[in-house]
């Protein structure tokens, strides 16, 4: 089963929905590092967003190191970006 990709048009409008993510230079993912107060916040914002991933059967490629988070979103059966993805990073958003 094919995912089908966001148009040109909704990865920009996506893109001024979710402020500090940017289009990866392939044009395939939407990146964004976020920077905590403490590990504690960093390891609790990764949970949440854990929580919500393994609901959707939708997970991010992230990095963590200490208080930084660096997330990375595609959709690798749609060769790029869904809606799966969009939705990932709005509910990101509403977990800071």
């Amino acid at each position: 089963m094919s995912i089908p990709r966001l148009t040109q048009a909704e990865v920009d409008s996506l893109l001024t929905e979710v402020p500090g993510w940017t289009l990866r230079e392939d044009g395939k993912a939407i990146v964004c590092s976020f920077k905590f107060k403490d590990f504690n916040q960093a390891f609790g914002f990764m949970t949440r967003v854990a929580l919500y991933a393994d609901k959707h059967d939708h997970h991010p490629e992230w990095f963590n190191v200490y208080n930084r988070v660096e997330m990375t979103l595609t959709t690798h059966d749609a060769d790029g970006l869904s809606a799966r993805d969009a939705a990932m990073a709005r509910a990101i958003e509403g977990y800071l």
